[in-house]
């Protein structure tokens, strides 16, 4: 059982697992979307939505403890002017996984990860539940008179369907007993 262990070791000696997650970091922040195998993405995005808090504080420790991360002046910069502005209002959650197959050479489980698009808000955005039922808005419209006679017309055409289906099935038996 794996109780208790902190990180995945993806099969790595430490500094070699360190310059990979670094390197898939830097590549994320880079482009803001990346695919790698389902282990490593699930890896990356602890330590990238970690990057995007960080960038939140925009303090000068903040700022040196994200240089340590990534070894990067340009993805360290990013972090602070641009990746950390589109997620002020969000309180966690910035990546998304997003499984595309198997990989053909070795059939490893192979995923997208990226960065979630910025937040638009609309002028005219959907009303809340509570706001529709204290309007009248969200209750459905009481039925036409008209609707029992149309549920009646679909019940005969299914019965004239029926008969059909048992003759089908007789010609079939006729067939196969000549």
């Amino acid at each position: 059982m794996r109780h208790a262990i902190d990180h995945r070791k993806l099969r790595r000696n430490p500094s070699h697992r360190k310059a990979l997650l670094r390197n898939l970091m830097n590549s994320l922040v880079r482009a803001e979307r990346i695919e790698t195998t389902v282990a490593k993405a699930k890896e990356i995005r602890r330590l990238a939505d970690r990057l995007i808090t960080l960038g939140k504080r925009a303090t000068m420790h903040a700022r040196r403890q994200v240089f340590s991360m990534l070894s990067d002046k340009k993805t360290t910069e990013k972090i602070f002017s641009g990746l950390a502005g589109r997620f002020a209002e969000r309180a966690g959650g910035y990546t998304r996984i997003v499984r595309t197959g198997f990989r053909m050479g070795d059939g490893a489980e192979m995923a997208i990860l990226e960065y979630l698009p910025a937040e638009e808000k609309k002028a005219g955005a959907k009303k809340t539940k509570k706001k529709r039922a204290a309007t009248g808005k969200g209750k459905a419209p009481a039925p036409p008179a008209g609707k029992k006679e149309a549920g009646r017309a679909k019940t005969g055409k299914q019965e004239e369907k029926a008969p059909r289906k048992r003759a089908a099935k007789k010609d079939k038996g006729e067939e196969k007993n000549p």
